[in-house]
């Protein structure tokens, strides 16, 4: 799941500072606009920007469908389930943190262009692993190539659009998370029950790769050539202690169980501690020395920025988790089809599409109180899905899941459509890209650490049977359902740290 993208603002002597430089263009490069103009070939270059996202909001998704049936095809087991998922999230969420600042050393265009080439390329390897272990490795790749085009993307769209535009410009991600939300599932489900041309589940993958080359060609005729940023360096240092991070937090969780839970599990977990308070030290230091951080370390001291990251990793891990959990119920519990457990996730993401519509017109009188009603909501509707399952059995059916679930989609729209606002409200103008960067990262995190967690309980407890296989995987998925009730709690209790509005009301004249 993709977040709402949001814009940089940082000042040119900012750390996280991204100065827009045009040059003269080479043979193939389109001129990029000058100061202050719209750049001519805009709307082309933003179809390009949009493709890319396409493939990534797609590939987000696919595998939660898909991934039963590859495990069945390829072995591997329960936890390739989890890390064909949790890989590229984990990927993603250590490749943001240095997207951006790639593009702004080498160029936004060069960058875009390689990852999307690379997104393609990995897309193939994925269609043709022979082995669980070369797939998942395959997703980590895709993850990285992922994590950087997106940021270029963003940084193109800033460039080449005026201000009077630029609304339009984002609004355009819109309409497109909602088709990729309702349509990825099924998508997934039809190609891999269709099985075109015997690909089977190695479809979803192939699919890319026509839609990676058409976006590598506009790129490279419609995207405007901008110049490297002198002076722009890494913090390598802060790349490496945040991935590490990530890693020993994540890897834990997902192969724990399968081991028996040894001590190096919980070694690991404490080190993910250690590791991110090692790399707070490391941002706060640089920021004396005046030399470049991931993070600007002034947030660090922001109260809101530091409840609002804590918030979004226990929210989206509860939502992105839930899907994984829903399909694994579906196929494996109930033996639905893929295609039946992608239309089984419909009225959910219909009822996100709902609540983002209706929370448009609320987020600016009720701010945080929209999240306060959005997230009981969820766990209302979680709780609802537990309840189902318990009292229709062996005879439970797409129609009697759609109202929880659809219940649950309303509360996520609900409560993701002020958050990003709410979160950057709480920090300072030039802090705002180091922010927006550092929550999309959480947002990919919480994606894995869901689907970690989640996973786990719901595999700890189906692996012991309870009876008939529907009445073991049902009480699986309740007691995960309770767990990502207790994620969506910790997330509902923290947002009372978070500002109320994202700006202050207007008087009236």
């Amino acid at each position: 799941m993709s977040t709402v993208p949001t814009q940089h603002n940082d000042p040119p002597d900012s750390p996280g500072a991204t100065t827009i430089k045009t040059e003269p263009p080479g043979p193939a490069d389109p001129p990029g606009p000058a100061a202050g103009t719209a750049y001519r070939w805009r709307w082309p270059a933003l179809l390009v920007v949009l493709l890319a996202d396409v493939m990534d909001l797609l590939d987000a998704l696919i595998t939660t469908i898909a991934g039963p049936t590859i495990v069945r095809d390829l072995g591997g087991g329960e936890t390739t389930i989890q890390w064909l998922s949790a890989g590229y999230t984990l990927a993603m969420a250590a490749g943001l943190l240095i997207g951006g600042r790639l593009g702004d050393i080498f160029g936004r265009k060069l960058m875009f262009v390689i990852g999307i080439a690379g997104f393609t390329l990995f897309s193939l390897v994925c269609a043709l692993a022979p082995s669980p272990g070369v797939l998942v490795f395959a997703r980590v790749l895709q993850g990285l190539c992922g994590a950087m085009l997106l940021p270029q993307g963003l940084g193109l769209i800033k460039e080449m659009f005026p201000p009077a535009e630029m609304g339009k410009a984002f609004g355009a991600f819109g309409p497109l998370m909602g088709i990729g939300a309702v349509g990825g599932p099924v998508l997934a489900g039809w190609l891999v029950d269709a099985d075109v041309f015997g690909w089977g589940w190695r479809a979803i993958f192939a699919i890319n790769i026509p839609i990676g080359v058409l976006a590598v060609l506009l790129a490279l005729r419609f995207l405007p050539a901008n110049r490297p940023q002198p002076g722009v360096t890494l913090d390598v240092p802060g790349a490496v202690l945040a991935s590490g991070g990530m890693f020993l937090l994540v890897y834990p969780l997902v192969q724990g169980r399968e081991n028996g839970w040894p001590a190096w599990a919980f070694l690991m977990l404490a080190g993910a501690a250690v590791t991110f308070a090692l790399f707070a030290a490391v941002q706060l230091r640089r920021g004396r020395r005046g030399r470049s951080t991931l993070v600007l370390p002034s947030l660090f001291r922001k109260r809101a920025f530091l409840a609002g990251l804590a918030t979004g990793l226990a929210f989206f891990s509860a939502l992105m988790g839930l899907d994984l959990i829903v399909s694994l119920y579906t196929q494996i519990g109930l033996g639905f089809s893929p295609l039946k457990a992608g239309l089984t996730a419909l009225p959910q993401a219909l009822g996100m599409m709902l609540g983002f519509a209706v929370a448009q017109g609320l987020n600016t009188r009720l701010g945080r109180t929209l999240m306060m009603i959005g997230m009981p909501i969820v766990a209302l509707g979680l709780l609802l899905f537990a309840a189902v399952i318990g009292w229709a059995g062996d005879s439970i059916s797409i129609w009697s899941m759609a109202a929880p679930l659809g219940l649950v989609g309303i509360g996520m729209g609900l409560s993701m459509a002020p958050f990003f606002d709410i979160v950057l409200a709480g920090v300072d103008e030039h802090e705002s890209g180091s922010a927006s960067g550092s929550m999309t990262s959480v947002q990919q995190v919480g994606g894995s650490l869901g689907v970690a967690v989640l996973g786990t309980v719901f595999f700890s407890v189906a692996g012991h049977p309870r009876g008939d296989r529907i009445a073991t995987f049902g009480h699986a998925t309740q007691l995960t359902l309770l767990a990502a009730v207790a994620f969506v709690v910790v997330a509902l209790a923290l947002t009372v740290l978070l500002p109320a509005k994202a700006r202050p009301d207007t008087p009236p004249h």
